[in-house]
């Protein structure tokens, strides 16, 4: 079976000359299927003996909403989406005075297996194809009535260890006759995979990417953050520079603030000098409460914030959104399906 929402408009084309049909065929195909068109039925355009063709042949994915939570805080939306084969990813919409973002998951569960995150609990169960990821932005819009104007690639999964799927997917939301979201608009977050950075890098594209950082120090960063020991943070600095000769983008780099362990003043100095020479911007992150990891939450943010700026290293604190809804990656998902850890 074909997977349609995966393919570009013009692999649409491809097909539809394939099926015999006119070119035109595709761009009302693609239209349909990213207005959140949940069956070829509804695609009152199209002939019914396409529309037969269609159902024989491809597959047309529709994730549902197994599990929606909305903030009595802020208005944050969690959406716990059951895909066809009954796995289940997160996303959460989010509101700012400059738009609506949604945070999207490329894959079910993450193998990175960083210590403060709830998502890489069970591992990696598979990834995403680019029309799931899609899907997310599509019937997020559909369910929630909202435009949504901004993306983060940081949801459950490591979005550079779905490479393939996600620059497809970065194809297909930045299509006009899509969801037309432009590469200024979308951030995608990596923990550090260098010879995937390299590779993001030759592709010149104007997203920000968004490095998970979370410490200076190796021995701070290995502790958190496993894939550090295969690189180390030497490696993934000089990686960043490179990224910044080739694309011209700064970087911003995401530092969750974890009480005693990457909240000294030592590593705040130590980030300073790492970051030398280099536009970067740090965003400081509070701790979400994780039951499970014996990590906590810094005591320290604003401290920490202030020592980096007062020596010229631009540092804001994310806004903290959804605190009351299982907001962080991978909690509602855990929560949900019971899952846990390895």
């Amino acid at each position: 079976m074909i997977d349609l929402k995966s393919l570009s408009r013009q692999e649409l084309e491809d097909l539809m000359t394939q099926f015999g049909q006119p070119k035109f065929r595709a761009k009302q195909l693609f239209q349909w299927m990213h207005r959140g068109a949940e069956s070829f039925d509804e695609m009152t355009n199209l002939s019914k003996s396409l529309r037969e063709q269609l159902e024989a042949q491809c597959v047309l994915s529709v994730p549902k909403v197994e599990r929606k939570q909305v903030s009595r805080l802020d208005g944050t939306i969690k959406y716990l989406w059951r895909l066809a084969d009954g796995n289940c990813v997160e996303s959460v919409l989010m509101h700012y005075q400059h738009g609506n973002t949604i945070c999207v998951s490329s894959e079910v569960g993450c193998r990175m297996g960083c210590a403060f995150c709830a998502s890489t609990l069970g591992g990696l169960v598979r990834r995403l194809t680019a029309g799931e990821i899609l899907d997310q932005v599509i019937f997020a819009q559909k369910d929630s009535g909202e435009n949504i104007s901004n993306i983060v690639l940081m949801g459950i999964g490591e979005p550079l260890d779905n490479f393939d799927a996600v620059m497809r997917f970065l194809e297909l939301v930045n299509d006009p006759e899509g969801v037309n979201i432009g590469m200024r608009h979308i951030s995608l977050s990596t923990c550090g995979l260098v010879d995937k950075i390299d590779k993001l890098a030759s592709y010149r594209l104007q997203l920000t990417l968004s490095v998970s950082l979370h410490a200076p120090d190796d021995e701070t960063r290995s502790r958190l953050m496993p894939v550090n020991r295969a690189v180390g943070v030497d490696k993934l600095f000089a990686c960043c520079r490179r990224y910044f000769e080739t694309t011209g983008r700064r970087i911003s780099y995401e530092y969750a603030m974890v009480d005693g362990v990457n909240d000294h003043d030592w590593q705040a100095d130590l980030l300073v000098r790492r970051l030398h020479g280099m536009p970067g911007h740090v965003n400081l992150i509070p701790l979400n409460d994780v039951r499970e990891s014996p990590l906590k939450p810094s005591r320290r943010v604003r401290q920490f914030q202030q020592r980096l700026e007062s020596q010229g290293v631009t540092a804001t604190v994310r806004r903290k959104l959804g605190g009351d809804i299982d907001a962080s990656c991978g909690q509602l998902r855990r929560k949900t399906l019971g899952i846990q850890e390895n």
